[in-house]
């Protein structure tokens, strides 16, 4: 995959409001650790690539994750670090695997876009609720901190990374919910330590992103249909 020319100027402006922004919060407000800047960049990067259905976002996914989950155990959010490193990374990687297998007309750089049925609907919906189930005690046994908003994390993550793996349009919109609670649960932390506020920022551009994924997408799928 040639990368000049690949990506429009509105998507570099995108790309490159993102990263500046995330870099000027991590400075201005003393970001959390290398760690933190590190996987920020990569999240960022990802989305874009995500965007226009390459399968590259989903390995740089993967790398985020790992990365995340180590920023939410240093503030004891359990539930973001079991989340990533339990759920989003393992169907990260499901996701990888799927969408090389289901490229569109042989070019790997952008994957066929899938069509749900109703029914498929209703299955990962009850999915979604025993995996919150399971995780709400499970947290609660750890003393999540802010539980409740751990544990609606890990209802919108579930339903992303289901709909990631099954190359639906609405991943993206998804990862946008998991976004505003995201930017909800490090809101709280940055109450305690205003470093944090650099992850809000991050999340902030994961969010406008998203957003753009779901619209790419959308567009792909009338595209491709035509």
């Amino acid at each position: 995959m040639k990368i000049k020319g690949y990506f429009s100027k509105g998507e570099q402006l995108l790309w490159l409001g993102s990263v500046w922004g995330i870099l000027l919060a991590f400075f201005v407000f003393g970001g959390k650790g290398t760690f933190t800047l590190i996987a920020s960049l990569i999240g960022v990067t990802s989305l874009i690539f995500n965007a226009k259905g390459n399968p590259f976002g989903q390995l740089l996914m993967i790398l985020f994750s790992l990365l995340y989950g180590l920023i939410s155990w240093s503030f004891s959010y359990y539930g973001e670090m079991i989340t990533y490193l339990g759920m989003t990374a393992p169907m990260a990687l499901f996701a990888l695997i799927s969408w090389l297998k289901n490229p569109y007309k042989g070019n790997r750089a952008e994957v066929a876009v899938n069509r749900l049925r109703g029914r498929e609907y209703l299955w990962m919906l009850l999915l979604t609720a025993v995996v919150t189930m399971v995780f709400y005690f499970l947290l609660k046994r750890l003393a999540t901190a802010n539980l409740f908003f751990s544990t609606l994390s890990v209802a919108t993550s579930f339903i992303a990374v289901y709909l990631t793996f099954r190359r639906s349009p609405y991943f993206a919109l998804a990862y946008a919910s998991n976004d505003i609670v995201l930017i909800i649960l490090w809101l709280m932390a940055a109450k305690a330590d205003r470093s944090y506020i650099s992850v809000i920022i991050c999340f902030l551009a994961f969010l406008i992103n998203d957003l753009y994924g779901f619209i790419n997408w959308r567009q792909m799928q009338k595209r491709q249909k035509a």
